[in-house]
């Protein structure tokens, strides 16, 4: 069948970046592997219109304009199957958007961030920033719940709460990378009020006030991680223990940026073999409606 070929397209893409997205992982149930990997290889292809290459800002827009007139096309069911990725990977959008019953509004959700990603390098406020993860994270964790059969309110909420963190997680571990591209995503308020300067970001150095700073947002952010830790518990199988995984391996970066004072200059903190002993002791250990 053409739709089974374009979920083996979503499919390589996934374990190609398997580091970044769990699709890959058996965990995730064999009947929902295919449907994940759909909506992964378009937010993956989307994300490096957006940040990848050496294309001016015109191009990338451009690229992310075309996107979407594929996604509307793949709701329409008019994908032109010639053959390429792209248009594989829409065949299989369109299927998983019909078969699940995914809002194509998520998917807007995710181009407009990727867009933003673009056109805005700093973010005012956290109110700022949050309304950022909310259409660039919140998404995917709505769209793994609703490939699942899960439809609730409550557990969208804690699952946005999980979704948010995570990406927040992931810009604190990458102040140093996201420099290189002149975007700081720690909020200017909070960057003014610790007194910190982006001319030492220039130098590489994190300093007492930069220190500060992140120290906030990060606390922010574990915050966010307890609030959305229930909804490991509202979801059975196989998901549930691959949404313990995801949760436990965010909150030790989270722990490990801490530990090493924000110093991401010097080495990003990343997970690798040594975590998998504690972070499956952990999973075997959970305990339903704790804390931490």
């Amino acid at each position: 069948m053409v739709a089974d070929a374009s979920y083996a397209v979503c499919l390589r893409l996934a374990r190609e970046h398997y580091e970044n997205f769990p699709v890959a992982s058996r965990l995730v149930p064999a009947p929902v592997r295919p449907h994940i990997a759909a909506v992964y290889a378009f937010a993956r292809i989307a994300d490096d219109f957006a940040d990848e290459g050496e294309r001016s800002d015109a191009a990338r827009l451009a690229l992310l304009d075309d996107w979407r007139a594929r996604l509307v096309a793949a709701v329409e069911g008019r994908v032109v199957g010639d053959g390429s990725d792209a248009a594989h990977i829409f065949t299989a959008l369109g299927e998983t958007m019909r078969t699940c019953d995914l809002p194509p509004a998520l998917f807007e959700d995710l181009l407009s961030a990727f867009r933003q990603d673009v056109m805005v390098t700093r973010y005012e406020t956290w109110e700022d920033l949050i309304d950022y993860c909310r259409r660039s994270a919140n998404p995917v964790g709505r769209l793994v719940l609703r490939i699942s059969g899960y439809r609730d309110a409550e557990l969208d909420a804690r699952s946005d709460d999980v979704c948010t963190a995570l990406q927040l997680t992931n810009f604190w571990q990458d102040v140093a990378r996201d420099w290189d591209k002149r975007r700081v995503y720690v909020p200017q308020a909070i960057v003014r009020a610790a007194g910190a300067d982006e001319a030492d970001l220039e130098r590489r150095r994190v300093t007492d006030a930069w220190r500060a700073a992140l120290s906030d947002v990060a606390g922010r952010t574990r915050r966010l991680f307890l609030r959305g830790r229930s909804v490991t518990d509202g979801v059975r199988g196989r998901l549930a223990w691959e949404l313990r995984a995801t949760w436990l391996g965010g909150t030790r970066i989270l722990d490990r940026t801490e530990a090493a004072g924000f110093d991401v200059f010097d080495h990003r903190p990343t997970l690798g073999w040594v975590d998998a002993l504690p972070i499956g002791w952990r999973m075997l250990t959970w305990r339903r409606g704790a804390r931490s």
